[in-house]
């Protein structure tokens, strides 16, 4: 997922500054995209005004740098629509941030959109669920250093299976009882 729908999706609900920005995202934002680095956003707000889908107002401040506040023009919200409403394609690792991201943002962008999101979703991870659940995880060695333990390789990689499967089934739980909520609305 490109960083710039982030920003575009943020301005969607009001004007920021980029220092505002990047202060949202490491408090309220952490989980949506990690260390965005104070550059980065400038650097992408500048291409995102050159490219007109954000403009700016200089906010003046007395004993402070000016700063530049942006908003999304018409072109930046079709952008922005265009994003949610694309097509989504689920990456092999469930709890993707691309997908909470996306989905936190369309959720109230447009409702259906991120209905087709979480089903497409959820119908992926119950398919990859069924198809790798019950496969064989025999670990083979061949040649293996005299200093690998082989049982102890196997012990431990049924358990993080057992932990990965565990979660799994509570993120389709949660892609589940969302979709409950979400169709309820």
């Amino acid at each position: 997922m490109r960083f710039e729908y982030v920003l575009l999706a943020l301005l969607a609900g009001r004007p920021f500054s980029g220092y505002d920005l990047r202060k949202w995202l490491e408090v309220e934002g952490q989980f949506v995209r990690s260390r965005a680095h104070h550059s980065q956003i400038y650097r992408l707000l500048g291409r995102m005004a050159a490219d007109g889908w954000v403009a700016f107002e200089v906010d003046e401040r007395e004993g402070r740098p000016d700063a530049k506040v942006y908003r999304l023009t018409p072109e930046g919200r079709r952008v922005l629509l265009e994003w949610v409403r694309s097509p989504y394609e689920p990456p092999s690792r469930f709890q993707d941030a691309d997908f909470t991201a996306r989905f936190g943002f369309a959720v109230a962008l447009d409702r259906q959109a991120a209905l087709d999101m979480l089903r497409t979703e959820l119908a992926y991870r119950r398919e990859q669920i069924a198809r790798s659940r019950h496969r064989d995880r025999t670990l083979r060695f061949e040649d293996a250093l005299p200093e690998l333990d082989q049982t102890l390789a196997q012990e431990v990689f049924d358990r993080m299976h057992e932990h990965g499967a565990a979660a799994a089934d509570a993120w389709v739980a949660w892609l589940e009882t969302t979709e409950a909520w979400l169709e309820g609305r």
